[in-house]
């Protein structure tokens, strides 16, 4: 015997055949009979706090680690652990974005992923600049410990 259909025609299937108020999307607006409730079944995509507590955690961490050497000026180590520190927080900080992004969430003035739509330049390049004004003074202040 043969698993399947013995008609080798498709034929088109539509949602509407035998139920009333049903189309292939679900029930048209206002066709709603009273009482009944359209209700979203997958849960919102949101962080959870396991999620969010390594990364605020390793940001900590690397934040003092790069603060207190620049605060106190610690000697010839003071330049090495505060780098390690701006590199912890820069990993922690990389880490975060992309959590953020797997549950849906964008950076301002960009446009959702999948959407289709291309980044404003302008909005990329102040993203670009402000990165790079941020790592240029770090290590400015960084290089004055020696």
């Amino acid at each position: 015997m043969e698993a399947g259909p013995h008609d080798t025609e498709q034929q088109p299937r539509d949602a509407v055949d035998g139920a009333p108020g049903l189309s292939s999307d679900g029930p048209e607006d206002g066709e709603l009979l009273a009482g009944e409730v359209e209700v979203e079944l997958r849960p919102a995509r949101r962080l959870r706090i396991w999620q969010l507590a390594p990364i605020v955690v390793l940001a900590a961490v690397g934040s003092l680690m790069f603060a207190f050497p620049l605060a106190f000026g610690t000697g010839e180590t003071g330049a090495v652990v505060a780098m390690l520190g701006l590199l912890i927080s820069c990993c922690a900080a990389g880490w975060g974005v992309m959590a953020a992004r797997r549950v849906g969430h964008t950076w301002p003035g960009l446009p959702s992923r999948g959407s289709g739509e291309r980044p404003d330049w302008r909005v990329l390049a102040l993203y670009v600049g402000v990165a790079v004004l941020m790592v240029a003074l770090a290590v400015w202040r960084v290089a004055r410990l020696r």
